[in-house]
């Protein structure tokens, strides 16, 4: 066996990051050279390695033999239009190069950018290891089962007309290629490695067996596990963590058993952030040599107990609509942070104040069902137990087939048969999905049904690639029709719709924008990146909600001291970086966050109910 590219994946916030450069250092320290590339559009290797690496390929400091990359998804799309057009350049006119360019600007060719980036690393010979650190499950998956359905869709183009959403099929056969043989390598268990990190919870094992399955059907087998975040047994005289370390043997159990004929691994909670090269080598000692290496505090080194200067914020006009206009609250974040918990909690205070609220959620690996502990489907649904509260979750696969039925229905009344067919090609391309979830987002979001609409959405690179469709409205139109330039009836409606999303989203009375973040460097720094972006959208960042806060009166152990104080420093940090957010710390609870009584008692605590 000799393995060479290794996959790391799991829910947001299970620790695929640490996961993965751990793996990378332990390689690295064996004189194997080793890189660790990194498809999530909100990449942090910079941050755990506490260096610049960005979009190239650069020597991390401090060790031999270890490389890194974070995909850009603007470079890798700049970089892959410009590899489409050189070979027209000297075949085609001017006006011909502006149609293939144009052809070549929608979130069809971002999509397929990074990807195409992706696979050009499993072609790399430079390197004995290769470790992918990928985004959160549900966009990794849409990852992998790209160059299967890529490979169909030039298959079947080329017997039509000969042209796809990235052009001609001659000019895009070689990727095929590539695609084919990254497909083959994915599925060799002798060359491919790929790991499912998980934490002993109810939602990440449920995702875990989920993604696991799924990739499963185009023939990538899950080889390892690895369940991260136990509370040291050592720490367990607490009651409080006592109770919340049973529950994970008890998840832990479940996982041995869902998973009984692969190796797993265990790795325990640091009494301090994860970063560092050499944190790195200590935490693969763990994984790969069964050692334990994080010395115990003695009573003269335990810290004193910083003093947290919180006072809640009065949230009422951000979570309630006013008597003019209806609120519409997004909440978001890096995965695994807790989006939908406090969309959850969001959702059930609004509608315990009397507000016809629906909760819906646009996270492809959706959890909106599992913390309410009520069914929830692709179909708005009341939620039994509370009033005024309503949920749905957009099924990409439906919302697709809905999108490309209304397309073709209304293609047909107007164009020739060949035209109509030309579109249906088009709108086989796997990046139809893209615009078909965000056109059901549009629809929920300028329904009036609703006084309160609680969007739980994606991790934070996929959210913001969301909310910036709208910008380019008419380029997204035309890549899906393959119509001329000029704007049609049609084209004029979907403006008028994707105006008035935009104008909604930048009304600070008629939208909130929250973000939620546990207090650490990494998901700050992801959440304030990300803030900042939206901010050249027009969208500002009121709220902000701090969660997984070790309670005071539970940070008795010198352990739990430390990390309490150091959530405290990072506390002061969001302070500063979200000058005009309001902050709102919600505590680590005993259990995880589940049915409508525990929502509701949270919500009591965390937001004004009056």
């Amino acid at each position: 066996m000799n393995i060479k590219y290794i996959f790391f994946s799991g829910k947001g916030g299970v620790g695929k990051t640490s996961m993965a450069c751990t793996t990378g250092v332990y390689y690295a320290d064996q004189g194997k050279n080793t890189l660790i590339v990194t498809t999530d559009p909100a990449a942090n290797l910079s941050d755990v390695f506490e260096q610049e690496i960005g979009h190239v390929v650069t020597k991390i400091e401090g060790i031999d033999n270890l490389f890194a990359m974070e995909i850009d998804p603007d470079k890798a799309t700049n970089e892959y239009k410009e590899r489409s057009l050189a070979p027209m350049r000297d075949l085609f006119d001017e006006e011909m190069l502006k149609v293939a360019e144009e052809q070549l600007s929608g979130p069809c060719t971002s999509e397929m950018a990074a990807f195409d980036k992706f696979i050009d690393f499993m072609e790399e010979e430079d390197y004995e290891i290769i470790i992918f650190d990928t985004a959160p499950t549900g966009h990794t998956i849409r990852l992998l089962e790209l160059p299967v359905d890529w490979s169909r869709h030039i298959e079947e183009s080329a017997k039509g007309s000969g042209q796809t959403c990235l052009g001609p099929v001659t000019l895009i056969q070689e990727s095929k290629d590539k695609y084919d043989r990254a497909v083959s390598r994915l599925r060799d268990p002798n060359q491919t490695d790929f790991i499912f990190v998980t934490q002993p919870e109810e939602t990440s094992l449920e995702e875990t067996v989920r993604s696991s399955n799924e990739l499963n059907t185009i023939g990538i087998k899950t080889t390892r596990l690895i369940v991260n975040g136990f509370i040291p047994e050592g720490e367990t005289d607490n009651p409080f963590f006592k109770a919340k370390y049973t529950a994970q043997m008890k998840q832990f159990d479940k996982i041995k058993k869902t998973f009984s004929k692969i190796p797993i691994q265990t790795m325990e909670l640091f009494d301090d952030e994860l970063k560092g090269v050499e944190k790195f080598r200590m935490s693969a000692k763990i994984l790969f040599e069964n050692q334990k290496v994080q010395k115990e505090i003695s009573p003269e080194e335990t810290p004193e107990i910083m003093e947290d200067k919180y006072h809640r914020p009065n949230t009422a006009d951000l979570i309630y609509p006013s008597d003019e206009s209806n609120k519409n609250i997004f909440v978001s974040g890096k995965g695994g942070v807790g989006k939908t918990s406090v969309a959850c909690i969001i959702a059930v205070t609004s509608a315990q104040r009397g507000y016809r609220t629906l909760l819906m959620t646009t996270d492809p690996a959706a959890h909106i069902g599992t913390v309410l502990d009520k069914p929830v489907g692709d179909e708005v649904t009341p939620i039994e137990g509370t009033e005024n509260l309503y949920a749905v979750k957009i099924d990409q696969k439906k919302a697709t087939e809905e999108y490309k039925k209304k397309i073709l229905s209304d293609a047909e009344c107007k164009f020739d048969e060949n035209t109509v067919k030309a579109m249906e090609e088009e709108l086989n391309s796997p990046c139809t999905e893209e615009m078909a979830a965000f056109m059901k987002f549009i629809d929920h979001a300028i329904h009036k049904e609703y006084q309160v609409i609680v969007f739980d959405t994606a991790p934070t690179g996929h959210t913001l690639r969301l909310l910036e469709l709208p910008m380019d409205w008419s380029k997204q139109i035309q890549l899906k029709t393959g119509l001329s330039s000029s704007i049609t009836e049609e084209d004029r409606k979907e403006k008028e719709k994707f105006d008035q999303i935009m104008e909604m989203m930048r009304d600070k009375d008629s939208t909130t924008f929250t973000f939620v973040m546990y207090p650490e460097n990494t998901p700050i720094m992801e959440a304030y990146r990300a803030s900042k972006e939206l901010e050249t959208i027009g969208i500002t960042t009121q709220m902000i909600v701090a969660n997984l806060l070790i309670p005071p009166e539970q940070a008795k152990s010198p352990f739990f001291q430390k990390r309490r104080n150091m959530q405290l420093r990072y506390i002061e940090n969001m302070k500063e970086k979200f000058k005009n957010a309001a902050i709102i710390e919600m505590p680590l609870f005993e259990k995880e966050i589940k049915g409508l009584d525990m929502l509701e008692k949270i919500s009591g605590d965390l937001f004004d109910n009056r």
